[in-house]
């Protein structure tokens, strides 16, 4: 009798452990599955690329959220940095149609989103003030800039070359896809095979015990931040070849559905847990829900709602799980 309640013990912890590990992407699975039954052609794949495509930008954000959110910090400034980074991107490529211009342009832009990132990491690793002040300072002053560059209005982007990056597709694949697949699988890596990924771990887990292990934290926290910022930038630049123009109200609110995204798919608020491929699964559950409640005609203002609401429970959720622990 003592045995079979032990093995019914073992067999419920490991399906709880299972549920954790992969609930997310049941949720994400069974969200699509009634979707698709709601509505008739969203599971076409026209429909999934465009989820995809919407994902990718802010997806690439979330990955650089998460990273700073491993390490117990966060970064309100990405959208404000999008923004930036969007008419940095736009002023450059104008009158352009080279590839040359085009990359030059979409490095550019990375650069920016890299200073943005440097000043909030030299901010919070050395100036020892909370990441959530200082990317909140980063985020009203980018959007500031951003608007003095383009004297608040569009820049014109319509340089075919520069375009044909958002717009263009690899064996049917669209390229923001395409971009924000190769920057997962090497942020993934970053994560989980290198040293950097385990000094992050280890600054969220407990960031005196990194400290005494011998982990620089204040070089860490920098790159991380750094990290971030270029991703924010890659993000506006990706969203400006799609737009075909540069707008300093682009990326308006995205760090909140970045932050979602990281938090839906695991990432602990309290650092020392969080994975690239959940960061994933997390904004792709944002992605679906966001284009079935558009296509069913739901109030933006009710999909606000929900989705502060389910941030609300992931948090919720992730609290109960690290009391068990």
């Amino acid at each position: 009798m003592m045995v079979k309640a032990m093995a019914a013990t073992v067999r419920k912890t490991h399906y709880t452990e299972i549920l954790n590990k992969y609930g997310m992407l049941l949720i994400l699975v069974l969200l699509f599955a009634a979707l698709s039954i709601k509505i008739e052609g969203f599971a076409s794949l026209r429909n999934v690329f465009s989820i995809l495509e919407q994902v990718s930008m802010f997806g690439i954000i979330a990955i650089g959220v998460t990273f700073a959110i491993v390490t117990g910090g966060i970064d309100l400034s990405s959208g404000a940095v999008v923004a930036l980074a969007s008419v940095v991107g736009a002023t450059i490529v104008t009158g352009s149609e080279g590839y040359g211009m085009a990359i030059f342009a979409f490095g550019a832009a990375m650069f920016v989103g890299s200073i943005c990132g440097l000043i909030n990491g030299s901010i919070t690793a050395f100036g020892r003030i909370p990441p959530f002040i200082a990317t909140l300072g980063m985020m009203t002053m980018a959007r500031g800039v951003a608007q003095l560059v383009s004297n608040g209005r569009p820049i014109d982007a319509s340089s075919d070359a520069f375009t044909s990056i958002g717009d263009g597709s690899v064996f049917g694949v669209p390229g923001l896809v395409v971009i924000y697949v190769i920057v997962a699988v090497v942020c993934h890596i970053m994560m989980s095979r290198m040293t950097f990924g385990r000094h992050v771990f280890a600054i969220g887990g407990n960031v005196n015990t990194a400290r005494i292990c011998g982990v620089n934290v204040e070089l860490t926290l920098l790159k991380v931040y750094v990290l971030a910022g270029a991703l924010a930038g890659l993000a506006g630049a990706m969203l400006t070849s799609r737009a075909y123009a540069g707008n300093p109200t682009f990326g308006n609110m995205w760090e909140l559905d970045a932050i979602a995204a990281a938090v839906i798919g695991g990432t602990s608020l309290a650092g020392g847990v969080g994975s690239v491929p959940m960061c994933i699964v997390g904004a792709l559950i944002i992605g679906v829900m966001n284009k079935g409640l558009n296509m069913l005609g739901v109030d933006p203002y009710w999909q606000q709602i929900i989705k502060g609401m389910i941030i609300i429970g992931a948090v919720l959720l992730d609290a109960q799980k690290r009391k068990k622990a």
